[in-house]
């Protein structure tokens, strides 16, 4: 019996083999040219056999390794595939590449060896690498479904988190070949968040927990869905009531119904998986959100426990200094920050801007525009144009308060290229341009934050009107 190893990516699937019948004697090599085997190779090749079903892969590398030397049998693939296989059970992922390879460069038309060798190079984190052979396994013809299927699926997790679209058919092709698994959902479901298609996603999750029940991934996943679906549905539900004159409340049913149901999953989920980073999280998320400060208040004490259970854990301590922020405590969001920025987070920009931002509302402007400088100094690292439109305006103000309106007004002119003006942004550059006694350019700034805030800031809207004034006596 010929066997495939399947060293597959480590964060979707666990290791199957899947059998293959073996050459016997008086078959075919690759050429299709008619073999005949002596009686001493035919017993090697089942000496071969036995030790790869007995999983003695050290007896079978070296068995391997003398037919594949021998000028008879170097041009066998099917010889190298089996080396390949064997080194790949010995943990010698570089012997196991070179012998794939080598089977491939034999018959370029073998599919065995791209598809164990793509996966191969997935385990290894060699991702572009891994693409290329699966791709090229694809292309070929296989009269196999579940090993293409295997290859489709093994696609779809390398492309899910840099094409989801590509990942999506990938997943669908598979789908064509072989049943829908509980992975398959998931995989669904992960790829119709990041299309942006909470329905799709949220039905996809529903469908692994009607076949598992307590998935907690699952659980996880439609619970975050749910409060998507809920934020959305509630904001344009609210806007249809506005535009038909209702008040605001009539719109909320269905959004507190997501919340609810996703709150009581959560809830169910830690009773039963108490510390769960992702549950914990996600339950967090939801009173973090509500209005009420009896329920908003219990995200705190919920995510601290979580982190000291996992203190080494960044996303949890970025979580818990988030909600520090939130609270109005930023004075206990700093240590986190500045210690995640020193365990090698100065090289994120998100966390550079979290950090200057808590600096600045510490009021430690200074340290906080060095560090917000370094955040905007890689604007493609940011994970949207939004967080780096943000970023730079944390950037402004730190300068204004700084003391250099030249220096606000070069900032405000990098983010107008990526953002439209807000308030915020109008009425730093207005108090700027009148620190420079810029009468013109001042007053249409005073002029469009007072357009922009509608009433919305009292304070600075009072000083823009006198500002105004008083740059009229100064034409």
């Amino acid at each position: 019996m010929r066997l495939l190893r399947s060293g597959l990516l480590a964060v979707f699937v666990a290791s199957a083999g899947c059998g293959f019948a073996q050459l016997p004697a008086g078959t075919t090599d690759a050429s299709g040219t008619p073999q005949a085997v002596s009686n001493e190779d035919s017993a090697r090749l089942n000496q071969v056999n036995d030790a790869l079903e007995k999983g003695d892969f050290a007896a079978a590398v070296g068995l391997l390794t003398r037919l594949t030397g021998e000028e008879a049998h170097k041009g066998d693939p099917h010889l190298w595939f089996d080396l390949g296989y064997a080194q790949e059970g010995l943990d010698h992922a570089a012997e196991a590449e070179t012998a794939y390879r080598q089977a491939s460069a034999v018959d370029a038309k073998y599919f065995e060896p791209h598809l164990a060798l793509g996966l191969l190079l997935a385990r290894e984190e060699k991702l572009p690498e891994a693409h290329a052979e699966l791709a090229a396994a694809v292309a070929l013809p296989e009269e196999n479904k579940a090993l293409v299927a295997r290859a489709f699926r093994a696609l779809a997790h390398i492309d899910l988190g840099t094409n989801a679209a590509d990942a999506r058919d990938e997943l669908l092709a598979a789908l064509k070949l072989t049943p829908e698994t509980a992975d398959d959902a998931l995989l669904a479901a992960e790829t119709a968040e990041r299309l942006e298609d909470p329905p799709a996603a949220e039905a996809a999750y529903r469908r692994v927990l009607k076949a598992d029940p307590k998935n907690v991934e699952a659980i996880a996943g439609l619970a975050h869905v749910l409060v998507q679906e809920a934020g959305v549905a509630g904001e344009a539900k609210a806007s249809d009531a506005k535009a038909a004159g209702a008040p605001a409340s009539a719109s909320s049913s269905a959004s507190d119904a997501k919340v609810g149901e996703a709150e009581e999953l959560l809830t169910a989920a830690l009773a039963e998986h108490p510390g769960d980073a992702a549950l914990t999280a996600q339950l967090a998320a939801i009173y973090a959100g509500d209005s009420d400060p009896a329920r908003s208040g219990r995200a705190v004490p919920l995510v601290e426990e979580l982190h000291a259970k996992n203190p080494a854990d960044a996303s949890v301590a970025r979580l818990l200094a988030r909600l520090y922020t939130r609270a109005g405590e930023p004075e206990k969001a700093l240590p986190i920050y500045k210690t995640l920025a020193a365990q090698g987070g100065a090289a994120d920009p998100t966390l550079l801007d979290n950090l200057g931002s808590t600096l600045m509302h510490l009021k430690q402007f200074a340290e906080a525009e060095e560090v917000l400088k370094r955040a905007v100094a890689k604007p493609e690292a940011f994970a949207s144009v939004d967080d780096l439109a943000d970023a730079y305006s944390d950037l402004a103000f730190t300068a204004s308060e700084n003391g250099d309106p030249q220096e606000v007004l070069l900032i405000l002119g990098m983010r107008d290229k990526i953002a439209a003006n807000t308030a915020g942004s109008l009425f730093l550059a207005a108090i700027s341009y009148d620190k420079l006694h810029q009468v013109k350019q001042a007053t249409a700034a005073y002029q469009s934050f007072l357009t922009a805030a509608g009433g919305k800031f009292p304070d600075q809207e009072w000083q823009a009107r006198h500002r105004l004034i008083a740059l009229e006596h100064m034409k």
